[in-house]
Parts: C-alpha cells; sequence; structure tokens
C-alpha cells in the first residue's frame, strides 16, 4: 500500500494517544489544542512495510491510530527477536528518535494508520507547556517498564507463562484505549510474530496455545482471543500490572523553592 499522508481534520480529536494519556494526566481543551496542533498529518502505511530502520535517523513521533506494528532486532544470522508489539495508543519513536542512529526497527504488522509529529516540534511545545515534557518521560517510563518484562519473560519464565502474560499484556493496553472488551480482542498477528516476541519457535507455541486451550483457560476464533478464566490464567503469568502514577498538578513556587 502507497504511503498517504493528509493533515487531520478540525473538530474533536478522538484518538488512542488521548485515551491512553487520560490515564496519567490532566488535558484540557487548551492542551488538547496545543497537542493536536503539533500532529503534522496522518499516515497510512501498509502491511509489511518497515517504519523505522535500524541504522538510520528517525526523527518523529508518531502515534498509533489503527493496526499493530513490531519492534524488532534482526541478528546478522538472520533471526529476528521482537522487542515489543506495538498496538493503537502507542508511540513509535521512543527511543529510536533520541538517538542518532535507531538501534531498532519497526515494521507494520498490519496496514496502520499514524498521526506524526516533527521531534523538534514536539520540543519547542515542551519549553513553551512543561507538561508535555512530563508526558514524554511517563511515556517513556512505560516503555522501560514493557521491556523489563520481556527481560523476565525471555529469562524466568516457562513458555506458558510467556504466552499468557503477552495476552494479558496486550488485552490491559488494548482496553485502556477502549480497542478490547473485559475478556477478549482481537489480535490480528501471526504466530511467526508472537513467537519472536517470547523467543519460541512456532511448533513450541502451538503447542503452547494448545495448552492453554485444553485446560480452558483461552479460546480462540479468528484471531480473537477470549479468556475463559481470567483469574487463572492471571496466577499462571505472575501477572502483575503496574499503573503509572499521575502527573502531579504544579506546586506553587515562592522565592525559588516550593511554597
Amino acid at each position: 500500500m502507497t504511503r498517504v499522508a493528509r493533515k487531520i481534520s478540525s473538530g474533536r480529536w478522538d484518538s488512542p494517544i488521548v485515551a491512553r494519556l487520560r490515564q496519567f494526566v490532566d488535558l484540557g481543551t487548551a492542551d488538547l489544542d496545543a497537542l493536536r496542533a503539533l500532529i503534522e498529518g496522518e499516515l497510512n502505511v501498509g502491511r509489511r512495510r518497515d517504519l523505522v530502520v535500524e541504522g538510520y535517523e528517525y526523527s518523529k513521533l508518531s502515534f498509533v491510530k489503527e493496526g499493530f506494528a513490531a519492534r524488532y532486532k534482526l541478528l546478522r544470522n538472520g533471526k529476528r527477536q521482537i522487542i515489543n508489539v506495538v498496538v493503537p495508543g502507542d508511540v513509535i519513536g521512543l527511543p529510536g528518535s533520541f538517538l542518532d542512529q535507531a538501534t531498532f526497527s519497526v515494521i507494520a504488522l498490519t496496514d496502520i494508520k499514524l498521526e506524526v509529529c516533527s521531534l523538534d516540534g514536539f520540543f519547542v511545545a515542551c519549553h513553551r507547556q512543561p507538561k508535555f515534557g512530563l508526558i514524554l518521560t511517563w511515556l517513556a517510563v512505560q516503555e522501560a517498564m514493557s521491556y523489563a518484562d520481556r527481560i523476565v519473560d525471555i529469562g524466568r519464565r516457562t513458555p506458558a507463562e510467556r504466552l499468557a502474560h503477552f495476552l494479558l499484556e496486550i488485552h490491559g493496553r488494548l482496553a485502556l484505549v477502549g480497542c478490547a472488551t473485559e475478556a477478549s480482542f482481537d489480535l490480528p498477528i501471526s504466530q511467526e510474530v508472537i513467537s519472536d516476541a517470547l523467543g519460541l519457535s512456532v511448533p513450541h507455541l502451538n503447542r503452547m496455545l494448545a495448552k492453554l486451550r485444553g485446560e480452558g483457560l483461552i479460546a480462540i476464533a479468528d484471531r480473537r482471543i477470549q479468556f475463559i478464566d481470567k483469574k487463572a490464567l492471571h496466577l499462571l503469568a505472575h501477572f502483575q500490572p503496574a499503573r503509572l502514577a499521575r502527573i502531579p498538578a504544579a506546586l506553587p513556587i515562592k522565592h525559588g523553592l516550593i511554597a
């Protein structure tokens, strides 16, 4: 699919990134207007197209409006490790835009729609409104938490625990932006992608999926995941979701000190 960029229309800005940000920061009308003004336009990218290429400069912050992508590292022997799966409400450009050259690549797993702003434009906004700088910090903290979970997955969780944790994590992130129900969600990505994210072979992943289905924990139909026994899945995965503390309101400053 050809990439198509267009300006977003005026009016109410209804976007997954807004839903995500509201989980940890108060956003007034003026804040939303200022954020929306940073968006240069929407970009439609077809499935299997690279959005970021390792070793090349990337100087954008792209907010995922629709679709799935994957941040990955390709080794010299051709093996791929997926660092994390990117879902609506996520940001492409963390951390790649803050380095001279991107250290990971990002590929579209489905057709994907992005809201794009320049990194320089966002920095200017941060100087004018420090709240935006805090927002970026909080988003970076969430990214770091995600990477820490990947380390625990590969290093200590069993294959069944990894898969259970992965499904619960993706569900939680989608639910946060209104893209999942209480007990089900669409996962339109291949088993190869999931296996590369979990450090498993595809046959091993198939066995783990069969195990979770056989134990009555999940059901799968047309790439829709349904939790049958969510509590048991939580126990299996040792799943302990962490919620970010809200960004505190500005405190009054008096004579150079916080009053």
